[in-house]
């Protein structure tokens, strides 16, 4: 008995000296209220996974203050990855629930439940691995950055860092690429596509078009009158963020 207790309280110190290091090594995310990150995790990885492939690095990123991002795309967006932005602090417990759900059913880790706050985390600082531990960190980092950030915050940051195809990043570079006008000029049948390739924008192209793609763009059009973007108001870093912008096209 003695030894299952000692078991036990061994067990249950190491598990809170885990939570504990988890916890004190998280990000400082309240920087981010006044500077716009000059990289992020997955820009990180693509560029090793390119030098790993003795291929260049290509990152095209150029960063627009919210308030010069159409509102056609800002409403597509939160229809297609977080139609409850409003409702949640960073974390959607009943889509984590479905999630769970269809994981045990399927004994896999799937990708559902993700809220905007928790893929900005995600992207800004972690890694595409499905493992608990980065999941952990990922939920953590999300509530930190709904108690630090305003939602208009982090749906700024959110649209100007998200992968949208091979070294695309953020809304201008993608509005730029695929339709050759700005972020803040695109209609909605633009912005409906744009939003239907971020489920796999190293698959799913706007100038490849696919009957699959155009499903997703119908389905996100047909809603997007139904959801409220954060308002546009006075950011702290309307100075747009140096950003590599090297030859090529997608």
């Amino acid at each position: 008995m003695r030894k299952l207790v000692k078991l036990l309280l061994a067990a249950a110190a190491i598990g809170f000296g885990f939570l504990a290091y988890v916890y004190l090594t998280l990000p400082n995310v309240a920087e981010l209220g006044a500077t716009n990150p000059p990289t992020t995790a997955f820009m990180e990885l693509r560029a090793d996974e390119a030098r790993a492939r003795n291929v260049p690095p290509r990152r095209v990123q150029r960063w627009v203050p919210y308030s010069r991002i159409s509102s056609s795309l800002k409403r597509a967006v939160l229809v297609a990855e977080d139609g409850t932005f409003w409702e949640h602090d960073g974390i959607d417990v009943t889509q984590i629930k479905e999630s769970i759900e269809r994981d045990l059913q399927k004994r896999t880790f799937g990708r559902g439940g993700s809220t905007i706050t928790q893929q900005l985390a995600k992207n800004l600082y972690l890694s595409p691995s499905k493992n608990p531990v980065r999941k952990l960190r990922e939920l953590l980092i999300a509530r930190r950055m709904e108690a630090s950030l305003t939602k208009t915050r982090i749906f700024e940051i959110y649209l100007n860092v998200i992968e949208w195809g091979d070294g695309i990043y953020g809304a201008d570079a993608a509005a730029r690429a695929y339709f050759r006008k700005p972020a803040s000029a695109l209609n909605a049948a633009e912005s409906a596509l744009l939003a239907a390739c971020i489920i796999n924008p190293r698959i799913m192209n706007p100038a490849h078009e696919t009957p699959g793609l155009l499903r997703r763009q119908r389905l996100i059009l047909g809603r997007m009158g139904v959801v409220t973007p954060p308002p546009d108001v006075a950011m702290p870093t309307d100075e747009p963020a140096k950003a590599e912008e090297p030859n090529g096209s997608p």
